[in-house]
């Protein structure tokens, strides 16, 4: 049964079309967790899809910068990869000790801010690939919504958490603080789940059971996906050690 008010809600008179409006949309996404804000969201004359893959791409292009500068840092201070302190592995990962030429770190970083589009491109490819699998389970579960809306919902909640991801990923290279970041970055990614079930919801207009299928049905499906290739993985690097000893 569907709890919500059914009640037409008008988009607001006040919004601000244009970048600024994207800005409030984003604030109110993730400040104001419950239904009826996104409902007020995805009723707006700016909620199409358009605006939410521009919204992605802005974002995973930041992202795709940001990685670049983190990796280059990274390789400056020597940060060693997780993987080297596993016995058997550290012949596979290069050492730390901060001592890298300056031409290399140029060339990554270089390397990193060119790519950067090519990862905002990317990142709506999986982004509709994604709302398009959502939106699609949630028909099942009878919902009434559509892809634009839902697309315009998830994307008002992502762009702001994929930058707020931003600053928490530098916090993750600083010695000493960068398990902080990780703890916080887990806890933005239970909240993002949270803003997502609730949106699905307001924009199917069904129950919290449905919603949080829709949302976790996929997610299930691509963490046993990942398991699988984890396993397979782990399984090649045993063999390859295995057999260079």
């Amino acid at each position: 049964m569907n709890d919500f008010d059914n009640t037409p809600i008008m988009p607001s008179s006040s919004g601000t079309p244009g970048p600024m409006g994207w800005i409030q949309t984003w604030i109110k996404a993730i400040t104001q967790p419950n239904e009826r804000s996104f409902v007020e969201i995805i009723n707006s004359p700016e909620a199409t899809q358009k605006t939410a893959f521009i919204w992605v791409f802005i974002a995973g292009t930041v992202a795709g910068l940001t990685q670049a500068v983190v990796n280059t840092i990274s390789l400056a201070t020597g940060a060693a990869s997780p993987l080297s302190s596993i016995p058997g592995l550290e012949q596979y990962f290069p050492s730390g000790g901060g001592n890298t030429d300056i031409t290399t770190l140029a060339t990554t970083l270089f390397t990193g801010i060119c790519s950067a589009p090519i990862a905002g491109l990317v990142s709506i490819l999986f982004f509709a690939l994604g709302i398009a699998i959502i939106q699609w389970i949630a028909k099942l579960f009878g919902g009434t919504g559509s892809f634009e809306k839902l697309a315009y919902a998830f994307a008002a909640i992502s762009t702001p958490m994929a930058l707020i991801s931003v600053v928490l990923s530098f916090i993750a290279v600083i010695p000493y603080v960068g398990f902080c970041g990780s703890i916080l970055s887990f806890g933005l990614a239970i909240y993002s789940f949270y803003l997502q079930v609730t949106a699905t919801k307001a924009v199917n207009n069904f129950g919290w059971g449905q919603a949080a299928g829709s949302v976790l049905i996929p997610l299930a499906v691509v963490f046993l996906f990942l398991c699988c290739c984890a396993v397979i993985g782990i399984g090649a690097f045993g063999s390859i050690i295995v057999s260079s000893q």
